[in-house]
């Protein structure tokens, strides 16, 4: 039995994750659902947003449902996010971004980079350290060459000819994709934002750095409607989480407006990672066929709420188990 964690988190997460949840159960009745508080609501209340004991509860999941946090500018408060990809070692992201005419795959390194973690202030300055290192590269290099050997191509995105920690990445991502017999090319990230967003068929699956990559995806949404359609997994050798790549969206918690396909999707992601395509594909299949209907969020142009657009997504799913 798969054992999932559920991570509602802050703002819309309460609403998007119990739609994905409502499909994972209907699909999956015998996938072990149990909840896990983290967040900045946690940490207004208690003043830890993710402490020890709640990460044990994580590390004893077979895989992890994550909604949204939220992360206030504050130096004392620690991304929830980065705390829990570096402690299970999540290190590679991967973002599809799938729609009419798109299907571009977007694997991020997720615990180096500008992320890494190491940071401190002083009276006139705040530090960062960006971290680029040769396992880190060579890992999810051979991650992103796993992605790509079956489909066309892989491209390496960077800024080379201004961060030398790049030429170490571009240098270890080619040296992969050669061994794996993998068709690779090499552009600088800025380039490659406009290129991505004007000519997507040209593009396959991209690898890069942790926030060139957090960028683009982002970016990269703007193909096929915007945050609310983007799912994405952060996978590591014996853990994974599966969440939407929006954020928390405070302005809108509690309005019953959200788009849920993101956590949907997501959802659909961890069945497929966990061997069950035949499951993942018809989640997506039913997303597709209410979409198709005319049945959208207002972000998409429509006027259905969060739990209408969940209830008729779940009604599909019946549908199609009783075909």
């Amino acid at each position: 039995m798969v054992k999932v964690a559920v991570v509602e988190g802050d703002g819309i997460g309460h609403e998007v994750v119990p739609v994905a949840c409502d499909i994972l159960t209907a699909v999956r009745p015998d996938i072990e659902l149990f909840e896990v508080e983290v967040g900045y609501g946690r940490w207004e209340r208690t003043g830890s947003a993710c402490g020890e004991e709640t990460m044990a509860d994580l590390r004893s999941a077979d895989a992890i449902l994550f909604g949204a946090v939220t992360t206030p500018p504050d130096p004392g408060y620690r991304s929830v996010l980065l705390q829990i990809r570096h402690a299970l070692d999540l290190y590679a992201n991967v973002r599809p971004i799938q729609g009419e005419g798109v299907d571009v795959i977007i694997v991020r390194e997720n615990t180096e980079g500008l992320y890494s973690g190491i940071e401190w202030t002083e009276p006139d300055r705040a530090c960062t350290v960006r971290v680029v290192s040769r396992r880190g590269s060579e890992r999810i290099a051979r991650y992103a060459c796993t992605l790509a050997k079956p489909r066309r191509h892989l491209t390496v995105g960077n800024k080379a000819n201004v961060l030398k920690s790049d030429c170490l990445f571009v240098e270890i991502c080619t040296a992969e994709a050669l061994r794996a017999g993998v068709p690779c090319r090499v552009n600088y990230i800025d380039a490659l934002c406009l290129d991505l967003l004007m000519h997507p068929d040209r593009y396959d699956v991209v690898v890069t750095t942790n926030m060139f990559g957090d960028i683009l995806s982002d970016a990269a949404a703007y193909l096929v409607g915007g945050l609310g359609m983007l799912p994405s997994a952060n996978i590591g050798e014996r853990h994974a989480l599966f969440e939407p790549v929006h954020g928390s969206a405070p302005d809108i918690a509690g309005k019953n407006v959200a788009n849920p396909i993101a956590a949907i999707r997501s959802a659909a992601m961890l069945l497929c990672h966990f061997g069950d395509p035949v499951s993942g594909a018809a989640v997506e299949e039913a997303v597709l066929r209410v979409l198709g209907a005319g049945i959208r969020t207002r972000d998409l142009g429509g006027a259905a709420g969060t739990r209408e657009f969940g209830a008729a997504v779940l009604r599909e799913v019946g549908r199609a188990g009783r075909a």
